[in-house]
């Protein structure tokens, strides 16, 4: 954790801190909850239903999640065995929209392939025709998921480039700028750049697949910093070898962290770390929120962030 949550953690609770980043194990996952009374878990420690099934009521009351996205956690299952989940909503917005807008401006104008030309020493100079690209001004971006971080990725899109912004969501959102709800199909065949923001969670599995992106122009490009499980990967490997999309741009895997050879083999696509929140403000933020959300709940409140 940033130094700084550390720090209040330690004025706050008696604090046991992992001593490494690899995800809990089933094992550490069941000994955590019946050890401690709060647990702050990251998205790979996956509290299943099958981890709280050993427990009527586990010690642990309280699971502060350090992130917003929560779908590795049952909240179902917590719940009945008498345990609260928190998540940290606000904090990741700006910085998750920012990592969006990266990886369209990165797939659209090839940046990721140019500077492997440059580092492989064998760029030989500028011509008319070198690695033509996507524009993206005044671009149509179709954006699935219109929350928070959608909404966020819109504005960038419309008030940074002109771009005409589509949106397929459950319900209409009244936004501050121009935006037309659509369907699925209606913004996979009318989008330049279709931006994934939808939450994980079975509901939203494999939401994206061959259906999405046959329908999708053949130059358009296709980016996702939600989870990596909302798309079938193996169809968007399919896509791009085909060369039916133009290209994409994935900060999040569906199995992560392992990423298919086929991926990384391919140079139409670019591919970050689950980037989206990597910025020392932005981790603080999220840590400062998930201890609000655990001193409320041992002060005897509602946490502000329930879920």
């Amino acid at each position: 954790m940033p130094p700084a949550v550390m720090a209040r953690a330690e004025t706050l609770f008696d604090v046991e801190n992992r001593d490494n980043n690899a995800p809990m194990s089933g094992s550490e996952m069941r000994s955590a909850l019946a050890l401690y009374d709060g647990i702050m878990p990251t998205l790979g420690d996956r509290f299943t239903a099958d981890i709280f099934a050993e427990f009527g009521r586990p010690r642990c009351k309280m699971l502060a999640n350090f992130g917003v996205g929560y779908n590795h956690i049952d909240v179902a299952a917590a719940r009945d065995h008498g345990v609260t989940v928190s998540n940290t909503p606000g904090a990741v917005t700006d910085a998750t929209a920012d990592i969006a807008m990266t990886l369209l401006l990165m797939s659209a104008r090839r940046t990721a392939e140019g500077e492997r030309l440059v580092r492989s020493g064998n760029w030989a100079g500028w011509h008319p025709t070198q690695m033509l690209g996507l524009h993206v001004s005044g671009k149509t971006v179709g954006i699935i998921g219109m929350g928070r971080i959608g909404q966020a990725i819109a504005q960038r899109c419309h008030f940074g480039f002109g771009m005409q912004v589509l949106y397929a969501n459950r319900s209409h959102k009244e936004v501050d700028f121009p935006a037309r709800q659509v369907s699925l199909t209606d913004l996979a065949e009318h989008s330049d750049i279709v931006v994934v923001a939808v939450p994980g969670g079975a509901e939203t599995r494999h939401m994206i697949g061959s259906t999405f992106f046959n329908t999708m122009q053949d130059h358009a490009h296709f980016i996702n910093i939600a989870r990596g499980d909302v798309v079938d990967e193996a169809a968007l490997i399919d896509a791009l070898q085909a060369g039916r999309i133009g290209g994409a741009g994935l900060d999040v895997y569906e199995f992560e962290p392992e990423v298919p050879q086929a991926l990384t083999r391919l140079d139409n696509v670019t591919l970050l770390p689950h980037l989206g929140t990597a910025a020392l403000e932005v981790r603080t933020a999220m840590g400062m929120l998930a201890l609000d959300n655990l001193q409320a709940f041992f002060d005897g409140e509602t946490p502000p962030n329930a879920v």
